[in-house]
């Protein structure tokens, strides 16, 4: 069985097989029914971030695994793309910096620690 920390470490390394920047891992299992794990990924431009996208994909079929969904690639600001138990957020800067998807799952442990 694959778990999401084989899932992510094959996200990590199609990353940075196309010089991804700033990877960062988000545990959100418990937090939500959406995912276990939230890899966040900033790629320099809109190229990179499909380029990014692509060997993501291409990486998690060839390990025989299947990708849910994918959004956001015709833009290519911020591409979401759908692994089951992990979900990848690759970003521009710009919208990296504007959504910091980070805080904000910061702010939700915090709040959740404060009412436990």
């Amino acid at each position: 069985m694959t778990t999401s920390l084989d899932i992510s470490e094959i996200v990590r390394e199609a990353a940075l097989d196309k010089k991804a920047e700033d990877i960062t891992e988000i545990d959100v299992a418990g937090r939500t029914i959406l995912a276990d794990t939230f890899v966040v990924i900033t790629g320099r431009s809109k190229i990179q971030t499909r380029s990014i996208a692509d060997s993501i994909s291409e990486k998690i079929q060839a390990a025989g695994l299947r990708v849910s969904r994918v959004e956001g690639y015709a833009d290519g600001n911020w591409i979401l793309i759908d692994l089951g138990q992990v979900v990848v957020h690759v970003f521009t800067p710009e919208q990296r910096a504007f959504y910091n998807i980070e805080r904000l799952w910061a702010l939700a442990s915090e709040r959740q620690a404060q009412t436990s």
